[in-house]
């Protein structure tokens, strides 16, 4: 009891002088919330803009394979992107995505698909530079989509071309403001299209797999728009695999399937590219470890600045208050009392100047996330790691003023001038 009671009167007294001591309160509170500001600004950005990456991967599908001329990442033994090796692949076709639903055995659903840009209308309204979004039967249960009004394409009207869209939730509403969309007309480069359905809004990511802003039309109507089979419109074949299929299964299957109906000899290499969400995230991975290295670094220094502000105004407080000191320790003040006492003081001042950087930090958090797309949060983990860095560099800045204080000779104290 004496031990808690010797605490409590200690941080009884680290209170008192802080509030005496406003002005150097007031400076001790600010370095620390700008180091702590500086620090959490850091870890908070890259948590968000992590959060904001690993979202936009898993919008792609853990379980798809993105078969394409162009690789998203360096292949294997490669030190860097020999574009002159793959500008002259073929660009996968609506037949390998056909082949592949009748041969593969571990294959769900595969959707051929392309994109290009396109002048949409409707009435008195333009809107230019619209993707166009062309696709085989089956995108919506391949990329899990969902319709908000009206319906999606039967097989039937999708393989015959018939001039039917579904319209994506923003630009159905930037077109018709508000107004049911479905059964209307609008013109897509001149053709006439009627749209049967919008998609449920879905937001923006990294990788623009939104269909928020696009016009969604089957390939077989696009041929009379574009000779895709001539002009490369980035086209994919995105299989997406069964639940029960091992990946490693599921690939090794693919490209064998691939290299079949290409007629790859066995000693040729792969004239595709399988992309898959697992190796970008595996890279981005290894990037964001070295950025959060880079931000504990950049963040350390402005710490380590704070805590040689606090230990000096301590060591400051300590000077001021020697003859203090030395009359608590005549009266029978031990040496852990004046110990804790002037810790205390110093873990008090740096947590409320913790306090205060995460306050801006959630304050800033809110103000960027209202004028951008991607939102920035303030987490649990981060408001933690704030206040625990805090109280760890009080308690380091403030141990060797209350050291010196504790060791004061009470004679020498009181009659210090």
């Amino acid at each position: 009891m004496l031990f808690f009671r010797s605490i409590f009167e200690s941080f009884n007294f680290a209170g008192n002088s802080l509030k005496a001591n406003k002005l150097r309160t007031f400076l001790s509170l600010l370095g620390i919330t700008i180091g702590i500001f500086a620090i959490i600004s850091v870890f908070t950005v890259i948590d968000s803009l992590e959060g904001y990456i690993r979202d936009s991967l898993n919008s792609l599908g853990n379980k798809m394979v993105y078969i394409q001329k162009w690789p998203w990442t360096l292949e294997e033994g490669e030190s860097e992107y020999p574009w002159w090796k793959y500008i002259n692949r073929s660009s996968p076709s609506i037949e390998e995505a056909e082949d592949i639903l009748r041969k593969s055995q571990l294959t769900e659903n595969a959707v051929f698909l392309f994109g290009y840009r396109g002048t949409v209308q409707y009435e008195g309204t333009t809107t230019e530079n619209i993707e166009l979004f062309a696709t085989t039967y089956g995108l919506i249960d391949t990329w899990s989509l969902s319709i908000n009004r009206g319906r999606y394409f039967t097989e039937s009207e999708s393989k015959s071309g018939s001039p039917l869209t579904v319209l994506g939730s923003e630009l159905a509403d930037q077109l018709f403001n508000g107004i049911n969309p479905v059964g209307k007309e609008i013109k897509v480069n001149g053709h006439r299209l009627t749209i049967i359905g919008t998609y449920t809004k879905q937001g923006t990511d990294l990788f623009d797999t939104s269909m928020d802003d696009r016009v969604h039309i089957s390939v077989s109507y696009a041929a009379n728009m574009v000779d895709y089979k001539n002009t490369e419109l980035g086209q994919t074949i995105c299989v997406k695999a069964n639940p029960n299929a091992e990946n490693d299964h599921f690939i090794a299957e693919l490209v064998g399937i691939m290299r079949v109906i290409r007629g790859l000899k066995p000693m040729e290499e792969n004239d595709f590219s399988m992309n898959e969400v697992s190796v970008v995230s595996t890279q981005f991975d290894t990037i964001f470890s070295i950025i959060n290295i880079a931000g504990a670094i950049i963040g350390g220094f402005s710490i380590l600045v704070g805590g040689f502000g606090i230990a000096n105004i301590m060591f400051v407080s300590v000077k001021e208050r020697t003859r203090h000191i030395g009359i608590q320790k005549s009266l029978g003040a031990k040496r852990y009392f004046i110990l804790m006492e002037f810790i205390f003081e110093a873990i008090i001042l740096s947590i409320l100047g913790g306090i205060v950087g995460l306050f801006f930090v959630f304050l800033g958090t809110n103000l960027v996330s209202a004028f951008v797309d991607m939102a920035f949060s303030l987490t649990f983990g981060n408001i933690v790691l704030g206040l625990g860095v805090s109280g760890l560099i009080g308690l380091v800045s403030g141990f060797l003023p209350a050291l010196s204080a504790a060791r004061l000779d009470p004679v020498t104290a009181i009659n210090t001038v």
